[in-house]
């Protein structure tokens, strides 16, 4: 399989991510780009998990529709042609990292899958649900991975 290049231009990989990104900050997305698309990519599927939250795997960011063209996003948006689901704190769009104080740092894993048709997911999917449905569709995936602690 394919793998999709996934960068931020306000953090590295397994780097922290800056505060104006967090619940606590601006709360606004963090920027990104991608790049190596495969040819038959319909849609992607774009994602921010957070699987050290104490009550589980925690959904920050769910967008479907996503236009294979696009390249990225600035600071702030919502990816072209996308379509915002609801987060884990029950709001359409971004929701910021937000761990318990004084936990150790938290990883937010951004995942962007190319699938070669569009996707059904319920309207409140989990982390779990969007892996179950692109785990055997996807043509290609990227990950890039923040850390954050308060």
């Amino acid at each position: 399989m394919a793998g999709i290049d996934l960068k931020s231009a306000a953090f590295n990989d397994h780097a922290p991510i800056p505060r104006r990104y967090a619940l606590e900050g601006e709360n606004v997305s963090p920027p990104l780009t991608w790049s190596g698309m495969p040819d038959d990519t319909a849609e992607l599927l774009l994602m921010c998990e957070d699987p050290d939250a104490p009550t589980g795997t925690f959904l920050h960011w769910l967008v479907t529709g996503v236009d294979p063209a696009s390249g990225g996003i600035d600071a702030g948006e919502s990816p072209a042609g996308g379509i915002a689901h609801v987060n884990g704190f029950g709001e359409p769009g971004w929701g910021g990292p937000h761990p318990p104080p004084g936990d150790n740092a938290h990883r937010y894993f951004f995942r962007l899958y190319a699938l070669p048709e569009r996707i059904d997911l319920p309207e409140r999917a989990t982390a779990q649900q969007v892996h179950d449905a692109v785990d055997k569709r996807q043509l290609a995936s990227g990950t890039l991975v923040g850390l954050y602690h308060r």
